[in-house]
Order: C-alpha cells, then structure tokens, then sequence
C-alpha cells in the first residue's frame, strides 16, 4: 500500500523560506517520476515541480529560480525547499508521481505566506 506524508508547512511572511518533506512508503521515488503541486482556494490543483528518474527537475514558470525540489534516495523523501515566497504561494501543497496516480493523494501540508 502506497502512502505519501506531506509535511513542513506553515505560516511565514512574504519573503521568508519554508522546506517541505514528502516520506514515502510502499514505492520507491527513485524508480519514479515525482512531483510537487499545490492547490490553492478555488483554484485547480497544479505541478509546481517535478524531477524524473535520472534526476532531471522542471519548474513551473512562477516558481522558477525560488524553488528546488530534491530527493534523498536513502530516506525515500523528496524536498521542496521555497525561498522568497509570495502571498500566490499560499496553498496546500502535495506530491505524487508525475503522471498523478489518483489514489496516491496524501492530506498535503498548508502553506501560508502573508503580505
């Protein structure tokens, strides 16, 4: 049985830094594509990042230069570390693999950066 455990969120002003973890247990992210996406209030869920297999990361165009996303293969987690976070950056942010597998959502942790 898959489980993805999003966590590291919070609350943090306009221009602070947060790290995510996603742990992952019953797959392994170094076997897969994975991601990084978020959802915010009334707004469709979106990839924010993703890394491939052989490590190869993509961004989505608002985040570039701000985020980076990692894995640690011995811990089977993938990071999201986000400097220079915007208010926009507000939303619940989770991972799964890149393309999603629906049943693999996981509760996301909240991110909430004030102005």
């Amino acid at each position: 049985q898959v489980q993805l455990v999003e966590s590291g969120g919070g609350l943090v002003q306009a221009g602070g830094s947060l790290r995510l973890s996603c742990a992952a247990s019953g797959i392994t992210f170094r076997y897969n594509n994975v991601g990084w996406y978020r959802q915010a209030p009334g707004k469709q869920r979106e990839l924010v990042a993703d890394i491939t297999r052989l490590g190869t990361t993509n961004y989505a165009d608002s985040v570039k230069g701000r985020f980076t996303i990692s894995r640690d293969i011995a811990k089977n987690t993938l990071y999201l570390q986000m400097n220079s976070l915007k208010p926009e950056d507000t939303a619940i942010y989770y991972c799964n693999l890149r393309p999603i597998v629906t049943h693999y959502w996981g509760q996301g942790t909240q991110v909430t950066v004030s102005s």
